[in-house]
Formats: structure tokens, C-alpha cells, sequence
């Protein structure tokens, strides 16, 4: 077993760790800069950690929480996640506890009343807060870790009680942001800090799986050789030819599997219909393309 977790160890890749520490940064930023000084919540364990910061004596600050809160459960997930994961994990928190302890307590910069890029603005607080902490939040998992233990938590549990991980985080920060509202005994703030998960849900999955996703079509044709030679002409890409039989016409017909950029949509249409009119044709967008050589 530990023969085991030595080898994972040696997966550790210091690019992976440098991109890491910008995530840990970059959330710590949007967290302590537009965030919590006017009192709003991030999601998961990050906004848990910023209301429990305001309820507790200062000396329990927002690093703190984040710390004691979110290990344990990095922790709790090791078996299911695995060492790296872990890891990784672990070590993006701290660079978030560290510069969020930087920020609000040893650099010269007032978080105390306002933001200080924004003001007592909510809505733009809101805002770049949120994306900021999405853009974190993303790159973290990009690079093989995250940044918040209640994903961790999602994995293992949703699961288990019928609903999607997503689902999962949603509730836990709906119920975050009530239990807010009643004990500020307003809802101003977490109605904005909703603004600011929406953001933040919304960067994250631009930052993994990409502004622009490409789109997967599946050709079903009597016709693959016409469109086949057709589409590698217009487009120089691979193309995967399925042998397939209709059910209701009992025929055989082939599928042809091609993945273009949503500029390509259009063109590719067009040589299908030009091709074969009687063409099936299936579009969906794909959010990640890995190609190995």
C-alpha cells in the first residue's frame, strides 16, 4: 500500500503545482478583495468559512476556517479521490488560506468595510467576486485538485441520495445562503452572493471545459464513401465510419462520427445535404477534445 501512494506521489508535476498556486491566488483575491468585505458569501466551504468569520471572535478568521473545514473533508475523500487528488487539493487551500490571511492581515490594503476595487457596490462585487472565484475554482480543477471540499463531498454522497453532484453543491449553497438570510435577518446579501455563485458556476465551466467547444456530429447515411471523401476535403480532419443497421427498415446504413468547431457547423451541413438528402444527422457539443499522438 504504500509502495502504492509513493508512486502516485511521483505524479506530481510542478507545472500542475505552479498552476495551483495562480488558482489559490486568484480565489484568494476575488474572496477577500470583492467578496467578504461587504459581506457576501462565496459558495461551499469558502462562503461557510466567510459566515462563521463573522460570527466568531477575529482571531477565527476566514484562513482559519477554510483550513480546519475543508482538510478533513479533502481527508475524508482520500479512498474514493485518490493520494494526488488529495494532494493537490490540500495544497491549493493552503496557497487560498495564505493569501487570503496576506490580504486581510499583514498587506497594507483596507478590506475591512468596503472592497476595495469596488466599493460598497454589491452588484459588481457580485460579479467579479464571483468570477473571479469561479476562475479560480476552475483552474484548480483543470490542474487536478479543487478548491473546495464540498465537491469532494458531492462525489461521495450525491450519488447515494438520488440527485446529480451538482444538485448537490446547489442545495448545500441555497441552504448556505438561507441560513444567512435568517441570521442577518436580511436577504440582500444572499440574494447578491446567489448573483455571485451564478458568476462563479458559470467562469468554472468556461475555465474546464473551454470557451469555445467544438461539436460532434453523427452522420447516418447510405451514402458514407460520397460524404466521407466530401468532409475530409472541406475540413483535413479524421473522420470514424460505424457499421450500423436501421431497425424499423432493417437496411444497413453507416454512421459517421465527425467533430467540427461551431464554424464548421453550417459548412458541414450543407456537404451531408449536397451528398445524401436523405441523410440522419445528429449534433451535440462536446466540451473537451484530447487528441494523442
Amino acid at each position: 500500500m504504500l509502495a502504492k501512494e509513493l508512486k502516485e506521489l511521483k505524479k506530481v508535476k510542478p507545472t500542475n503545482l505552479l498552476m495551483l498556486t495562480l488558482a489559490g491566488v486568484i480565489n484568494a483575491f476575488g474572496v477577500t478583495i470583492f467578496i467578504a468585505p461587504v459581506n457576501l458569501y462565496d459558495s461551499g466551504v469558502s462562503g461557510t468559512s466567510i459566515l462563521l468569520s463573522q460570527l466568531t471572535p477575529d482571531y477565527l478568521s476566514l484562513s482559519v476556517f477554510l483550513l480546519v473545514l475543508n482538510i478533513p473533508l479533502f481527508l475524508y475523500g482520500l479512498k474514493k479521490e485518490g493520494l494526488l487528488f488529495t494532494v493537490y487539493a490540500i495544497y491549493t487551500v493552503a496557497v487560498y488560506a495564505f493569501v487570503a490571511w496576506l490580504i486581510t492581515d499583514v498587506l497594507p490594503v483596507d478590506v475591512s468595510m468596503a472592497s476595495p476595487l469596488a466599493g460598497s457596490d454589491l452588484l459588481l462585487c457580485a460579479l467579479f467576486g464571483g468570477l473571479l472565484s469561479g476562475m479560480g475554482s476552475g483552474l484548480a480543477i483543470r490542474s487536478g485538485g479543487a478548491m473546495d471540499g464540498i465537491e469532494v463531498l458531492a462525489v461521495i454522497f450525491a450519488g447515494h441520495i438520488g440527485i446529480s453532484v451538482g444538485s448537490f453543491v446547489m442545495i448545500y449553497n441555497l441552504a448556505l445562503y438561507i441560513v444567512a438570510g435568517v441570521v442577518l435577518n436580511s436577504w440582500i446579501l444572499p440574494l447578491y452572493s446567489i448573483v455571485a455563485y451564478a458568476a462563479a458556476s458559470k467562469t468554472v465551466d468556461y475555465i474546464v471545459e473551454g470557451l469555445d467547444r467544438a461539436k460532434s456530429a453523427m452522420i447516418v447515411t447510405s451514402r458514407p464513401k460520397e460524404i466521407c471523401a466530401a468532409l475530409s476535403e472541406a475540413f483535413q480532419c479524421g473522420l470514424t465510419v460505424i457499421q450500423a443497421k436501421g431497425y424499423y427498415s432493417n437496411q444497413d446504413k453507416t454512421v459517421v462520427y465527425i467533430i467540427v468547431n461551431r464554424f464548421q457547423v453550417g459548412k458541414m451541413k450543407n456537404i451531408v445535404r449536397e451528398q445524401d438528402p436523405k441523410a440522419y444527422v445528429s449534433i451535440s457539443e462536446v466540451s473537451d477534445v484530447m487528441k494523442t499522438f
